[in-house]
């Protein structure tokens, strides 16, 4: 049915509580931010609607909560990169050391071994999120071929399965860039572009188990978003009533993010360590094909900007910052 053993995830997930913890500190602290925020802006949208009537008192409020929404919006873009580099590469880190059976250094916390870890492997924050984006852009040439494929057969209903297979794909290339960022970890290889390329090339040549685990992944970790989702209703609700002029809508957003945290901090991990499971499994006694090298190099820019970057990079020192990564 699938190549992954819940039991040994949930197994990592307890030795890596100090992770997890961290991480719901993060990102419940991020969704109070916003909800605060939100509160705030519909405050002042309040207050200067009491220079109109009731219409423009309403609109004021909910254009006051929308700005506070996008002023947090603005800061978690400008530090998405040092999310990743200090939340997840880092529990990437840990969890792919423990996978393997090897035992963490005593001494120092979970967090401060994982953050020595990505800073050898990658450098600055800047470079790591340079690598995962160019991963992330061939990810979606690939799912973008196995769309194209699944659009040529004579399937009935194929525009509506496509759609369904669309948002299947965003979904799993969301747990699969990490899962290449796990192989360069795990192959503790001095270039990590050298290592992203030849972990994609790998990815590509096991395409069809890789996207059947990341299928069941998608339904299980979205289905355990939507009850928790159903749960923080409640408390929402009440975070809501105190926002003034009674934005009850705001329930519903507030119930979204603490199930978003939830979901990025507990459920995300989880997926991502069936996925390394899986991913290993898949490549085990296998080499990169030059086929598929040479397919993905037809197939993305991205692709061929990484080979560039691995050719130029020094061997034994942390790639440089490549601020045009996402172009």
């Amino acid at each position: 049915m699938w190549d992954f053993r819940i039991g040994t995830a949930l197994g990592l997930m307890v030795k890596t509580l100090p992770f997890i913890l961290f991480r719901l500190a993060v990102y419940f602290g991020v969704a109070l931010a916003y909800v605060l925020m939100t509160g705030v802006g519909a405050g002042v949208g309040w207050g200067i609607g009491g220079f109109g009537d009731e219409g423009f008192r309403a609109a004021s409020t909910f254009w006051g909560g929308v700005a506070g929404f996008g002023i947090v919006g603005v800061i978690m873009y400008v530090l998405r990169e040092y999310l990743l580099y200090l939340v997840k590469a880092g529990h990437i880190a840990v969890l792919v050391e423990l996978l393997d059976g090897q035992a963490l250094p005593q001494g120092r916390s979970q967090i401060q071994h994982a953050k020595e870890s990505v800073q050898e492997r990658f450098g600055q924050a800047s470079a790591l999120f340079a690598v995962d984006q160019l991963i992330k852009g061939v990810l979606r040439a690939l799912t973008g071929l196995a769309r194209g494929i699944f659009g040529l057969l004579p399937i009935p209903g194929a525009r509506q399965f496509l759609r369904v297979l669309q948002m299947f794909l965003r979904i799993a290339v969301g747990f699969i860039d990490e899962v290449i960022l796990a192989y360069s970890f795990r192959t503790r290889a001095e270039n990590p572009w050298s290592a992203s390329r030849d972990g994609l090339v790998l990815y590509g040549q096991n395409l069809k188990p890789m996207l059947k685990n990341a299928a069941w992944l998608a339904l299980i970790v979205y289905g355990l978003s939507f009850i928790i989702f159903l749960v923080m209703l409640a408390p929402a609700a009440a975070v809501a009533y105190l926002i003034p002029g009674g934005w009850s809508a705001t329930g519903v957003v507030v119930a979204l993010l603490f199930a978003w945290s939830v979901k990025v901090a507990v459920l995300e991990p989880f997926a991502i360590t069936c996925m390394m499971q899986a991913y290993f499994k898949a490549i085990e006694g296998q080499s990169p094909d030059p086929e598929w090298e040479a397919k993905l190099d037809g197939l993305s820019r991205k692709f061929r900007k990484l080979k560039g970057k691995a050719a130029e990079a020094p061997e034994g020192s942390a790639p440089p910052a490549a601020g045009d990564a996402g172009q």
